[in-house]
């Protein structure tokens, strides 16, 4: 069988403004480590022979069809703007339609250097080409909107870090790779004429019933104010949320120093280039505002009387606190499996979540025992459980079948990140078999799976994972 991919590219289509025509750069020795079938039928992709797919997605042969690109953007990285910034290792391919309807890019994440790359080598080595492939796939089966993996590559050659690393290629699936930062680089050279043609395309390929830039703004507003909600419901920690790494379609992307909570802290932070805290996990609403505003500056620059959008865009950017509020309420009543709103149900959750904070409590394991009547175990001071559960039983009194409720809310299986390092490591010496268990455990997050009980238990003190890296 031949590898067919039935590629439809838009984006090559706009003007070369927006990009560099960049082929990837071939590789020594490709050998193929995980092809995401499931993934490739709903992008209606035919899978061909092992060491086709291994060339084809290392990056030795470019597809029928495809179009290599690497795209233009800039971004505030830490607060700081910077104006330049583009796809600097990875190469999008193209763009196929898939079954579903949804029109999604196919990249190619470690693939060589580009006019972006900006001194570096453009590859990525195999950890964090493996750490994403898990945990990107994991937050898909939690429900939530994220970039996906359809391959991973070893490519036989060795990339320095820290020292020499096996290097990797992630090929990374995206309803698009738009950034808040594609919108700034145009809007901060002054090109307008980009800017619009931007604007129009994000709103044809994402939102096509919005009716100009501030419905645009808008729309995505409402979608990362979900993404975001979310995010806090499952204890994920993004690390790096620059605008160059918020998504214009609402999606998790850029899966670099993330990490999900084991002990529940709202100022948890593992990026180890996250000095200062700014991503940390209680941070991350007010960081999605800020950046949404970003967003906000850009469209702006395309009116020629901006009077009128700034206060629409005002307006749009200060209702996001309160919609992410909202979205997140909903989710954390489902967590202690409450169906029905009342107005005590804020102060019951923020409660809970201090005495956990104080008793160092699981995040994960907290939540998912709930319904099961032993979350008080998770407690360094189980009396600090019971003092609340009296108040939460009461309430739970008006619901009708909570523990459903909470089961369907709170996973039993999140990618514990000293299992991803353990992960990592075996790979690194050639033993695939524990990213693989990851993989299958992590992808029915909501079921018990009494033979996977050993990766919903918290790290050891000797096996906490005190940071992140990037890979880069």
């Amino acid at each position: 069988m031949t590898l067919n991919i039935p590629f439809d590219n838009s984006y090559a289509r706009l003007p070369n403004t927006f990009f560099a025509r960049q082929a990837p750069v071939p590789v020594r020795a490709p050998r193929l480590v995980a092809f995401n079938d499931n993934l490739a039928q709903i992008l209606r992709i035919t899978p061909g022979e092992i060491e086709e797919m291994a060339q084809t997605f290392a990056g030795n042969v470019v597809p029928e069809g495809a179009e290599p690109i690497a795209q233009l953007y800039s971004g505030h990285q830490f607060g700081n703007y910077n104006p330049q910034l583009g796809d600097g290792r990875a190469v999008l391919l193209g763009e196929t339609v898939g079954t579903d309807g949804v029109r999604r890019d196919i990249q190619l994440k470690g693939s060589g250097q580009t006019p972006f790359s900006r001194r570096g080598d453009g590859r990525a080595w195999l950890g964090p080409v493996l750490r994403e492939y898990v945990v990107s796939e994991a937050m898909h089966a939690l429900g939530i909107p994220t970039t996906r993996a359809l391959a991973a590559v070893e490519t036989g050659e060795v990339v320095l870090r820290e020292g020499p690393m096996p290097g990797a290629v992630l090929t990374r699936i995206a309803q698009s790779h738009l950034r808040v930062g594609t919108f700034q680089v145009f809007a901060g050279r002054g090109q307008i004429d980009s800017l619009k043609r931007l604007t129009d395309y994000a709103i044809a390929r994402h939102y096509p019933n919005a009716t100009g830039p501030m419905d645009l703004l808008r729309a995505v507003r409402d979608a990362q104010a979900r993404l975001i909600a979310g995010w806090m419901s499952v204890g994920f920690i993004h690390g790096v949320m620059n605008t160059d790494n918020f998504s214009i379609a609402g999606e998790t992307i850029d899966y670099g120093p993330c990490a999900f909570m084991d002990s529940y802290h709202p100022n948890t932070v593992y990026s180890s280039i996250d000095r200062m805290g700014r991503y940390a996990y209680s941070n991350q609403p007010d960081i999605a505002v800020w950046n949404l505003a970003q967003l906000a500056t850009a469209l702006i620059q395309q009116f020629e009387d901006p009077e009128h959008a700034v206060e629409e865009a005002t307006e749009i950017v200060h209702a996001m606190p309160g919609l992410i509020q909202q979205e997140w309420l909903a989710r954390f009543r489902a967590k202690i499996g409450l169906s029905s709103e009342d107005k005590g149900d804020e102060a019951l959750i923020a409660d809970l979540l201090t005495r956990m904070a104080q008793n160092s409590a699981d995040f994960t394991n907290t939540f998912r025992a709930l319904s099961s009547g032993k979350a008080r175990d998770q407690f360094l001071a189980p009396d600090a459980f019971d003092d609340w559960a009296k108040v939460w039983q009461e309430r739970l009194k008006r619901e009708e079948n909570p523990q459903a409720v909470m089961n369907a809310a709170n996973p039993a299986f999140i990618p514990r990140n000293h299992r991803v390092e353990q992960m990592i490591q075996a790979a690194v010496q050639g033993d695939y078999a524990p990213f693989h268990r990851l993989n299958a455990v992590l992808a029915h997050p909501y079921e018990d799976q009494p033979e996977a009980t050993d990766l919903a238990r918290p790290p050891t003190e000797r096996e906490v994972v005190h940071a992140t890296f990037c890979g880069t």
